[in-house]
C-alpha cells in the first residue's frame, strides 16, 4: 500500500477500511487492560429543539481479577452511594475464592464474548461500497476521508450487521497506523434495538471518536448521537445523547481495589 502511494496510485479504500476493522478488532480486546470513566448525558428535546430534560449517568471502568467491572458514580442524576462500593466488594470476594482452572474458564469466556460482540463489524469491508475522498488531518495526525454507503442487495451475515445496511456515513482512517479515528453516520431507514422495541428514524446523526492512548492502543473517546425516534409503540421522541470516556489508566496485577 505504501509502495503504491508513493508511485502516485490512488490508494484501495477497501483495503485501508478492512485494515482498519482488523486494527480495531485487536484493540476491543486490549481494553480490559486499562480502566477508565465514561459519562452519559441524554437530553429529550421538544419540537422546536430545546431541552425539556437531562439525564445524566457516569460510572468508572475497572479491572476485577482479569474482568472488566462497571461500579456506577451517577445513577439518574443522582450519586449512586456505597451500595456500589458493597456489590463491588461482595463479587471481589467471590472471585476471589476462584481456583485457577475456574478463573482461566472465565477470562476466556469473556475474551470470547468481547470477540462476539464486536465480530459484525468484520462485514463492513463487504458491506459498503467505499470512496476515498481525500485526505486531512486529526490531532496533528495525517488522515484518509472515506466515504461509505451500503451496497444494495447486500445480505449481512448478523443481526448487527443489518443495522449497519442502513447506515451511511463518512471515516478518518490514520495514515501511520490504519486506525479509524472518527466516524460520522446517518441512518438511512429505521432501525429498531432493545428489547422494548426502540426505533430510531431516518436522518439520525452519529459520531464516533477514538484516541491514541499511552502510544499502544485506540481506545473510544466520544459518541454522540442525534435523532427522532419511538420507544414501544407510542412512545415519540427527540433525543441528543454524548458519552465521553477519560482517565484511562492502564490496569497493574500490582494494584488494589480499595474502598
Amino acid at each position: 500500500m505504501a509502495a503504491a502511494t508513493a508511485w502516485g496510485q490512488t490508494p484501495d479504500p477497501r483495503e485501508i477500511v478492512r485494515r482498519s476493522v482488523e486494527h480495531d478488532q485487536i484493540n476491543w480486546r486490549h481494553m480490559k487492560d486499562y480502566t477508565w470513566i465514561a459519562r452519559d448525558v441524554e437530553r429529550r428535546l421538544d419540537s422546536a429543539g430545546n431541552v425539556k430534560s437531562e439525564h445524566v449517568d457516569s460510572w468508572e471502568t475497572l479491572n476485577l481479577y482479569g474482568e472488566p467491572y462497571h461500579r456506577d458514580l451517577i445513577r439518574d442524576n443522582k450519586s449512586a452511594g456505597p451500595e456500589e462500593q458493597r456489590k463491588m466488594d461482595k463479587l471481589a470476594a467471590k472471585l476471589a475464592r476462584e481456583t485457577p482452572e475456574q478463573r482461566q474458564r472465565r477470562l476466556e469466556q469473556v475474551d470470547k464474548d468481547v470477540q462476539k460482540n464486536f465480530a459484525f463489524l468484520r462485514e463492513v469491508p463487504d458491506l459498503y461500497n467505499f470512496r476515498l475522498e481525500g485526505e486531512g488531518t486529526i490531532d496533528g495526525r495525517a488522515v484518509w476521508i472515506i466515504s461509505g454507503v451500503p451496497k444494495p442487495g447486500y445480505q449481512a451475515k448478523s443481526r448487527d450487521a443489518r443495522a449497519l445496511t442502513k447506515v451511511r456515513g463518512r471515516v478518518w482512517i490514520d495514515k501511520t497506523e490504519y486506525q479509524w479515528v472518527k466516524v460520522e453516520a446517518e441512518t438511512t431507514d429505521t432501525i429498531s434495538f432493545g428489547v422494548f422495541l426502540a426505533r430510531l428514524n431516518p436522518g439520525a446523526k452519529l459520531v464516533f471518536e477514538e484516541v491514541r492512548v499511552n502510544e499502544e492502543v485506540w481506545l473510544p473517546k466520544r459518541i454522540w448521537m442525534s435523532g427522532a425516534g419511538r420507544i414501544g409503540l407510542v412512545k415519540k421522541i427527540a433525543t441528543e445523547e454524548e458519552i465521553t470516556y477519560s482517565n484511562y489508566r492502564k490496569f497493574s496485577a500490582e494494584s488494589k481495589i480499595v474502598p
